[in-house]
């Protein structure tokens, strides 16, 4: 028997198999459109962020079951995933609109194609003012906003607007940042001069920067500052941005992963007009201030402890009303309507001037 004689037969199967997993998937789609007349009929959002995870675990332990590679099917599942969310948006009428601060290519809209899928339209505003707005006018439905970076810290503008904003947190992701210099195709290395970036990315790239000894022009974005040296045509200057910044404006990326530290990520929070209903693996932001008097901060933080509430951040921020005053940041582990988090919350109004509820959600992995 010859190679082709022998090779039909499997072939025969593999064509058989792919016929199946098509139709298999055209089932999923299907009952997908029924799931989004059940949830408009009790007006739900489709998007089910916590639902999704759950099916990504549900598969990967079936692939675990039955010896493929876990990583391999939860792309392929993402990407099945995705097909039902735009069937799903089709049936609506509309695509979900996520606004963030930058031009196409920023971290932010990297932040939410990972955490919304590819299917989602983006929107672009000039600052993160702006961003808020666009959620309180409607405009878009939810916004991604920066928050903190493991090596540079807080972003301070967001929790300011946070403070004065309606909008709660939805939901939060994690995003491991890896910075690129680029420039125009023409441009050599030897031949940069000045790097621009936002000043969080400048930052981040220190002493890489300390090395190239070129002039640093801070911006007011990663990817704005790539469309920028492009549209401009400036062949003796680059810009730190991401990989996927590079692809979109047509640039070449003369050299990857310039941060200073690997271990890169910024946080990043979701914002909505309300925040995620408990899920059972929640997180909970808040603002407060305190009463002037000794121990006060004890006696708040006291009232987490004595419930066994793990905090997962403090933050301090001066109140912008009165010199040496402070309101403080908090996230901990729980939904604000979990019973243990909603009596803590009560025991804390007791030693606070004011306690505002920033939202609940699904903890970022």
């Amino acid at each position: 028997m010859g190679y082709e004689e022998e090779i039909k037969k499997p072939r025969i199967e593999i064509n058989k198999l792919n016929e199946e997993i098509v139709e298999k998937i055209t089932q999923r789609v299907e009952v997908a459109k029924e799931v989004v007349k059940i949830k408009n009929k009790y007006g739900k959002s489709i998007f089910d962020k916590s639902r999704e995870e759950k099916v990504l675990e549900q598969v990967k332990d079936l692939a675990i079951k039955y010896k493929i590679s876990p990583e391999n099917i939860e792309r392929i599942f993402k990407e099945i995933i995705a097909l039902c969310k735009k069937v799903e948006e089709d049936i609506e009428g509309k695509r979900l609109k996520v606004a963030f601060q930058g031009e196409k290519g920023a971290y932010s809209e990297e932040a939410i194609f990972q955490f919304f899928g590819n299917s989602v339209e983006t929107l672009p505003c000039k600052d993160l003012k702006e961003t808020f707005k666009s959620v309180e006018e409607r405009k878009a439905d939810f916004a991604m906003v920066p928050v903190e970076n493991s090596l540079e810290g807080s972003i301070t503008q967001t929790y300011d607007l946070l403070l004065d904003s309606k909008l709660k947190v939805w939901g939060e992701i994690n995003l491991k940042i890896i910075h690129c210099l680029i420039a125009n195709p023409e441009t050599k290395l030897e031949n940069v001069k000045r790097v621009y970036s936002h000043p969080q990315a400048l930052g981040q790239c220190k002493y890489f920067l300390e090395k190239l000894k070129c002039e640093l022009i801070p911006t007011y974005d990663t990817a704005g500052s790539v469309k920028m040296i492009k549209e401009n045509k400036l062949l003796d200057s680059a810009a730190i941005a991401s990989s996927r910044a590079a692809k979109i404006y047509g640039m070449k990326i003369l050299l990857e992963g310039i941060e200073d530290n690997s271990n890169n990520f910024t946080r990043f929070f979701v914002l909505s007009q309300k925040d995620y209903e408990p899920t059972g693996k929640d997180k909970t932001s808040i603002i407060f201030s305190l009463k002037h008097k000794p121990g006060t901060l004890f006696s708040a933080l006291k009232v987490f402890a004595d419930k066994k509430i793990n905090l997962t951040k403090i933050e301090s921020r001066p109140t912008r009303q009165n010199p040496w005053e402070y309101n403080f940041y908090l996230d901990f582990e729980g939904h604000r309507e979990d019973k243990i988090c909603k009596e803590a919350l009560e025991k804390l109004e007791e030693y606070a001037i004011f306690v505002k509820i920033l939202g609940s959600y699904p903890k970022a992995k």
